[in-house]
């Protein structure tokens, strides 16, 4: 599949040369070089743009049942891929085999929710104070998008922007992070396969600072849908160079609360899960726990050990391993800074804290799992984002206590509470600052409910409806009737 996507762009309906192949993509696992790609020139950027100004008119004009038409075809086409691009994801990305169709699949299902929500784009009729007045709100796309998205997940992340514009009626133009461009890449061949008319959906390449950052500049473009860092966030808030919307899903520093009453081999699996998983590269992953004090070394010495079997591999090689390398030297760099940083200030390592052994991971950007007990609030990983396979941990005495630790953050994204007392979980619950907080689960987001984040976690919301209505103006319709003659 690479071959085909090598030195490519998708604008305007084809997959084209790029004019200026200049970019290396890298396995992670290997440090092998996979392909280049472009860095997308100014005539290649408005291309793109055009193609995508262009397609606007007669894709918004379809009736919604004939977009539906097309996303749902989306997802087939993609579904039925599902192994060659999950290879090709881990290739560029490093996730396990298995995790990367899983992510492929959830991608698919989100062209089905989008491809259903497409024909249920409602209008409202508004009480007048006389009756000689009708007012009607409807629903009408923005217009272009540019989705700036991420490397950590470079299917899913495209998807919820890609399907939520198209099913409202907007086209894109999608600007991948440029060590998982190939991803991005594979989805715009498959609208090829789909049929979804040219322009409608288009791909462009290169660094963000500058492909990406002339999109937020463009004047043709009417929405900036980003996933990424709060820096780069507020960059692009600040840097636009006319008035658009803008949808920025931005970092976490997610807190976990475990109580006295909590299931405690729950909780340590959950706690495993959500904070290793892809290495920890999620906006929602578990980045600091608070447990309740007479729990608290049982629940160390468990989540050590959990962290202990996880089986680290190259992903590809070994497709059910359960991590597999880091995507770039950039978060293991941080990941090894933020380790640092606690054991100086006093942390205990109660597993991992290093690169695995072996000639294998020579190469690669790998990292056991880590957990690190008595943390406080001085040391980085309790403060900020590590976005690595590391977590930190501390006890509490109170729930007030508890929530205050959690909350002690400029971030708002997700939270977790594991609890069996329905007075705690209600306490906890409604106390915690955050976009979502999941209850005795890891799994904070669902593709039919809002998901979207607080403060410096960003503005705007994705999946659900709401993650369609993002992509909507709002236009009221106000009319005045005279009586008819004789009446």
């Amino acid at each position: 599949m690479i071959s085909d996507l090598n030195g490519k762009m998708y604008i305007g309906g084809t997959m084209m040369a790029a004019q200026s192949a200049t970019v290396a993509v890298f396995d992670p696992a290997t440090g092998d070089k996979i392909g280049m790609v472009g860095a997308a020139t100014a005539a290649e950027i408005e291309a793109a743009v055009s193609a995508a100004r262009a397609a606007f008119g007669p894709w918004s004009g379809l009736p919604a049942k004939a977009r539906s038409g097309y996303l749902h075809r989306l997802g087939d086409v993609i579904a039925a891929d599902a192994d060659a691009m999950a290879r090709l994801m881990t290739l560029e990305q490093g996730k396990p085999v298995n995790e990367a169709r899983g992510e492929i699949l959830k991608l698919a299902e989100t062209c089905h929710f989008y491809a259903e929500e497409a024909v249920r784009i409602h209008g409202e009729t508004i009480p007048n104070d006389t009756n000689d007045f009708d007012s009607t709100v409807l629903r009408e796309p923005i217009g272009v998008v540019g989705a700036i998205t991420p490397w950590n997940y470079p299917a899913e992340l495209v998807g919820w922007k890609l399907c939520g514009a198209l099913a409202a009626g907007c086209t894109i133009v999608i600007k991948p992070a440029e060590i998982t461009p190939f991803t991005a890449l594979a989805i715009g061949a498959k609208c090829i396969d789909a049929g979804i008319p040219a322009g409608v959906v288009n791909v462009i390449t290169g660094p963000g600072s500058e492909v990406g950052q002339a999109m937020v500049e463009h004047k043709g473009i009417d929405k900036i849908a980003f996933t990424g860092s709060s820096k780069v966030g507020l960059r692009i808030q600040q840097s636009a160079t006319s008035v658009k919307r803008m949808a920025l899903e931005l970092g976490g520093n997610c807190p976990m609360i475990v109580t006295a009453s909590a299931d405690l081999k729950a909780a340590v699996a959950g706690a495993a899960r959500r904070s290793f998983r892809n290495c920890g590269q999620i906006c929602i992953a578990i980045n600091r726990i608070y447990v309740a004090r007479p729990i608290y070394e049982s629940f160390l010495i468990q989540l050590a050990q959990a962290a202990d079997g996880l089986r680290v591999a190259n992903g590809l090689t070994d497709p059910c391993a359960d991590l597999g390398p880091m995507a770039s030297a950039e978060p293991l760099g941080k990941t090894r800074e933020h380790l640092a940083d606690a054991l100086s200030k006093g942390a205990r390592l109660l597993a991992g804290g290093a690169a695995p052994q072996g000639a294998e991971f020579a190469k690669g950007h790998f990292f056991r799992p880590t957990v690190l007990a008595d943390c406080t609030h001085d040391m980085h990983i309790m403060t900020e984002e590590t976005f690595g396979p590391i977590v930190g941990i501390a006890p509490f005495d109170t729930l007030t206590e508890a929530v205050a630790l959690a909350n002690d953050t400029p971030y708002g994204l997700a939270s977790y509470v594991y609890s069996k007392a329905s007075d705690d979980i209600r306490y906890l619950s409604r106390g915690l600052d955050y976009g979502s907080v999941a209850v005795n689960t890891v799994d904070a987001g669902i593709i039919n409910a809002p998901y979207g984040g607080r403060k410096q976690s960003g503005l705007g919301y994705e999946h659900g409806r709401e993650g369609m209505l993002e992509y909507m103006n709002f236009k009221h319709i106000r009319v005045r009737f005279d009586l008819p003659e004789g009446a």
